[in-house]
């Protein structure tokens, strides 16, 4: 993961950071589950990774891409339709449910997979032009729609 422009050092962007990290170690339990024939282990971590990216896709989402939108159109638009293909993968194990289609832990290994790159272009684009491009003004938005949306994480030890 990007490290080298500063821009985790921005709170906004250091949360959104820490939720791909956890994402990313989440991710790493799908294969042994799979491989396991452990659906049910599977769906509860879709679940887990669905309950890290709700809070950070409205942040995303409400805050940091709008203010990305106007400068870079088509890099948004293609983001934020990735999340609606994850999401939507995701969703088929919402509110305790195992799937039973027998194509879901493929198509859950497919999505994480676009995750991770989803992850990377954030981390290496977005990330770093919006240290670059974003008004204070609009860092304060991003930080508004943090504190109303929260974190599934808990609070780093200070």
């Amino acid at each position: 993961m990007c490290e080298y422009c500063g821009c985790q050092s921005l709170t906004s962007i250091g949360e959104l950071t820490r939720e791909h990290d956890e994402v990313v170690r989440l991710i790493s339990h799908l294969r042994p589950a799979q491989q396991a024939g452990d659906v049910a282990g599977m769906a509860k971590v879709a679940r887990d990774i669905a309950t890290v990216l709700g809070p950070h896709t409205q942040v995303e989402e409400h805050g940091l891409f709008p203010a990305m939108a106007g400068d870079f159109p088509e890099q948004i638009a293609a983001l934020e339709a990735e999340h609606r293909r994850i999401d939507a993968v995701l969703a088929e194990a919402a509110d305790g449910v195992t799937p039973a289609d027998p194509t879901w832990p493929d198509r859950l290994l497919e999505a994480t997979a676009m995750l991770r790159d989803h992850i990377l272009k954030e981390q290496d684009g977005v990330f770093p032009a919006a240290l670059a491009h974003l008004s204070t003004e609009e860092w304060e938005a991003v930080e508004a729609v943090r504190e109303q949306a929260g974190s599934a994480l808990p609070q780093p030890a200070a």
